[in-house]
C-alpha cells in the first residue's frame, strides 16, 4: 500500500507509517524487518527515501541495524523517567510494575583518588565505602552500579545488605539525599559490563554519573550507573527563561 497521501516529505511519511505498523504489532519487538527492496516496494517509495527514514528511526532508537544481518525493531524501554526527577533505581523499577532485585558483586574500603578528594572534599586518608552491584527487574539484569560513600557517614559496624542505597543512607546513617548533580552520556559495547548485563553486541549503554547531596549540601554519595539503553529512556523538561 502506497503512503503518498499528504504533502510532507516522503521520508517523514515513511517514518510515521513504520511507527504505526510497529505500534499495531505488524512488526513486533526484536523482529527483523523486510529487506530494503521489499519494504520500499511495499511502501511505494525509493530505496533512498526508505534509507533516510530508517536512519532517523535508528537515531530515535526505534530500530537497530545489524551489519550483514538486517534491520530489527527495538524493544520499547521498560523504564521511562524524567532526569530532573531524583529517583532510586529501586523506585524506577517498582514504578514500572516490576520486582527489583540485587546481585551483589563486591564491597570494599578504598583510599580516595584525586578525583574522589575533589568530589567529596575529603582528606587523602578518609576511606570510601565502594559497592558494586547489578540491579535486576523481574530477575533480568538492567543496571550495573558502582556507588561510593565516605566511610565516616556510617556506623563502624555497618555492612551493606541489598536494596536502595537511598533508603540505606536514611535508615543506617540518618542522611537524606535531597538533590544530585548528574551527567549522562551514551557509550557503546563495554568489554566488562555489557556481558554482565547480557547485552547484545549492538546494545548501547547509558552512563549516569551523579553526585548526591544531603540537606546540608554535603556530598555523601557518588553513583556511576550503567543502564541498558534498550530498557531505559530518560527525558528532560526544558523551560525557556
Amino acid at each position: 500500500m502506497s503512503i503518498k497521501s499528504d504533502n510532507r516529505h516522503l521520508y517523514l511519511q515513511v517514518i510515521d507509517r513504520l511507527k504505526q505498523d510497529i505500534e499495531k504489532g505488524i512488526y513486533k519487538e526484536k523482529e527483523k524487518l523486510p529487506s530494503e527492496f521489499d519494504l520500499a516496494k511495499h511502501l511505494g517509495v525509493s530505496r533512498a527515501t526508505l534509507r533516510e527514514a530508517l536512519r532517523v528511526l535508528e537515531e530515535e532508537n526505534v530500530i537497530v541495524r545489524r551489519h550483514g544481518v538486517g534491520t530489527f525493531v527495538n524493544a520499547k524501554p521498560l523504564f521511562t523517567s524524567g532526569i530532573e526527577q531524583l529517583s532510586s533505581v529501586t523506585d524506577m523499577i517498582k514504578e514500572a510494575g516490576l520486582k527489583p532485585g540485587t546481585i551483589f558483586l563486591r564491597s570494599s574500603s578504598q583510599q580516595p583518588c584525586e578525583e574522589d578528594i575533589r568530589k567529596f572534599y575529603c582528606a587523602p586518608d578518609e576511606n570510601l565505602f565502594v559497592i558494586e552491584r547489578v540491579r535486576t527487574a523481574n530477575g533480568d539484569p538492567v543496571v550495573y552500579c558502582i556507588d561510593k560513600i565516605p566511610e565516616r557517614i556510617f556506623p563502624e559496624e555497618f555492612s551493606y545488605v541489598e536494596g536502595s542505597i537511598f533508603h540505606t543512607l536514611e535508615e543506617k546513617a540518618s542522611r537524606r539525599i535531597t538533590y544530585a548533580i548528574a551527567h549522562i552520556e551514551p557509550i557503546g559495547y563495554h568489554e566488562k559490563i555489557s556481558p554482565i548485563l547480557e547485552c547484545e553486541p549492538e546494545t548501547a549503554l547509558l552512563v549516569l554519573k551523579q553526585m548526591h547531596y544531603d540537606e546540608n549540601d554535603e556530598p555523601i554519595l557518588y553513583s556511576l550507573n550503567y543502564f541498558k539503553a534498550d530498557k531505559f529512556s530518560f527525558r528532560v523538561l526544558r523551560k525557556r527563561v
